[in-house]
């Protein structure tokens, strides 16, 4: 070596790592054309550990504190280079700093709907997202099967890699669970805590210590729900005959600001009635008459234009319903076609 390369070599006295955010994980101390004094000092804060590597080899780990360098705190480096216990020289030897502080609000999301068994609904496709955090607990690990030679190396570099760890370990999380899809919102601990068990050692293998998960929202993609929303609906709604006559009861305030006020609303509700009833069988698939048309009397009626007196009567309430926004067209086209078959009979 030249006297001149000998002087333009600088000799480290103090290595450490004056970490500045939390989104590095590992930092490679600057070596090129310096050499480490015999005895340096190496300061290790908290939520850090410094690492020697020797060729490629995993040496010396040093946990938080001060620490000088000589042959007694770098047993396996001294092993590896064979030096002898009083050696005085300078040497070279990478060192890495990793932050072993908590990685805290990372979030996780399915971007495609996965598709699920269910006890429910036999086959649900659903969407899921949350939260979960991790620590490097295992620097080694981390080196050799992620870091490598790299400069430096962050969150944002590994987390595309446990999210997709854990995407793909939705689908056995909830089979685990056996929570059917509609408790799933009410057993959303559960599931994060199946989630958990079965990602642990997939973030072991990394060096990684999965700390917390949390799902925070199960959802159906939209088509799903709308279907789900309208049978919750005909749940609810529960008798459809009294349903419907409910909703002419709370018209008739509305029925009397009309032109014809109250006189027509009697009719109006009467007729709102048998619509209950007829718009019940129809959901129903009832096939049977309703319960006045089956009463009729054993003997003609005296009088044969008393029936076609009625029906325009009842054609007259039904007029008055669709004018007062009781009945759909459609409601009305297809009652006044049943009174017309009625008539002509």
């Amino acid at each position: 070596m030249s006297i001149g390369s000998f002087i333009r070599k600088q000799f480290i006295d103090v290595i450490e790592w004056d970490q500045q955010g939390d989104d590095v994980l590992m930092w490679r101390y600057p070596m090129q054309d310096n050499e480490i004094q015999n005895g340096a000092q190496l300061t290790v804060r908290d939520g850090q550990v410094a690492v020697f590597v020797n060729e490629g080899q995993v040496a010396d780990v040093f946990t938080p504190g001060l620490h000088r360098l000589t042959t007694q705190t770098l047993p396996v480096l001294t092993n590896l280079k064979n030096w002898d216990k009083l050696f005085a020289s300078p040497f070279k030897s990478d060192v890495l700093f990793f932050s072993t502080r908590l990685q805290l609000g990372r979030k996780w999301g399915t971007a495609q709907p996965i598709t699920l068994r269910d006890k429910d609904f036999d086959m649900v496709r659903l969407r899921a997202f949350g939260m979960y955090s991790y620590q490097l607990v295992d620097p080694k690990a981390f080196y050799q099967e992620v870091t490598g030679a790299n400069p430096s190396y962050s969150s944002d570099q590994v987390e595309p890699q446990l999210r997709n760890l854990i995407v793909s370990n939705i689908s056995s999380g909830i089979a685990a669970s056996g929570i059917p899809f509609l408790d799933l919102a009410a057993n959303q601990g559960v599931m994060g805590d199946q989630l958990k068990l079965a990602l642990t050692p997939l973030f072991a293998r990394y060096g990684l210590k999965l700390d917390a998960f949390v799902v925070e929202n199960i959802s159906l993609p939209e088509d799903l729900q709308k279907a789900i929303d309208t049978r919750i609906s005909m749940g609810m709604m529960g008798d459809l005959n009294k349903f419907t006559q409910y909703q002419v009861a709370s018209s008739i305030p509305l029925a009397a600001q009309n032109e014809g006020g109250i006189a027509g609303v009697g009719a109006g509700l009467a007729a709102g009635f048998g619509m209950g009833q007829i718009m019940t069988n129809a959901l129903q698939g009832a096939t049977t008459v309703p319960a006045q048309s089956t009463s009729m009397p054993s003997q003609p009626e005296a009088t044969p234009a008393a029936p076609a007196v009625d029906l325009v009567a009842r054609m007259s309430q039904l007029k008055a319903l669709l004018d007062q926004g009781l009945i759909t067209q459609v409601d009305f086209e297809s009652t006044k076609a049943d009174i017309l078959k009625s008539l002509a009979k």
